[in-house]
């Protein structure tokens, strides 16, 4: 009776299982969420009174500017760590149409001197947030490929 020998077993990690499409992924999110958390940082830095001000001739509460926080610091780390990464992604989404519809509204439909939207800044914050939402996170995140709301 012959013996086979098994070769033994090689430890598989998430990185062995990534796809180009899951490179792909994490460098949108790692490039929207680091942009949006330096404005974030900045807010922390500076504090959210301005966009208090901002919100009062539309009635509504000077609290609201909290959730700059919300969506400019904890959405982006979020996003970044690749857990809950849709709602998040939703999250920094919401929070630049805010931005848009308080600070750029005028500006929707002009160009910069360079011929350029006068928005691109803000669009690319808005949709890039939003094409992380539809795509989800991927294998290099905390939440994997497969997890709840990644």
């Amino acid at each position: 009776m012959a013996h086979t020998i098994a070769a033994p077993r090689r430890q598989v990690s998430v990185y062995d299982t990534a796809t180009p499409e899951d490179n792909g992924k994490l460098i949108l999110r790692l490039t929207v969420a680091v942009l949006m958390l330096m404005h974030g940082v900045a807010k922390m830095t500076h504090g959210v009174e301005p966009i208090a001000g901002m919100l009062m001739p539309y009635g509504l509460p000077p609290e609201l500017a909290y959730g700059a926080y919300i969506g400019e610091v904890l959405a982006p780390l979020l996003v970044i760590i690749g857990l809950w990464t849709r709602p998040a992604a939703l999250l920094m989404a919401v929070n630049m149409l805010f931005a848009i519809g308080l600070a750029h509204a005028g500006e929707i439909f002009s160009l910069n001197e360079q011929g350029g939207w006068a928005l691109e800044l803000q669009g690319l914050y808005l949709f890039g947030s939003l094409a992380i939402a539809l795509v989800g996170a991927g294998a290099l995140s905390a939440g994997g490929r497969y997890g709840r709301w990644n």
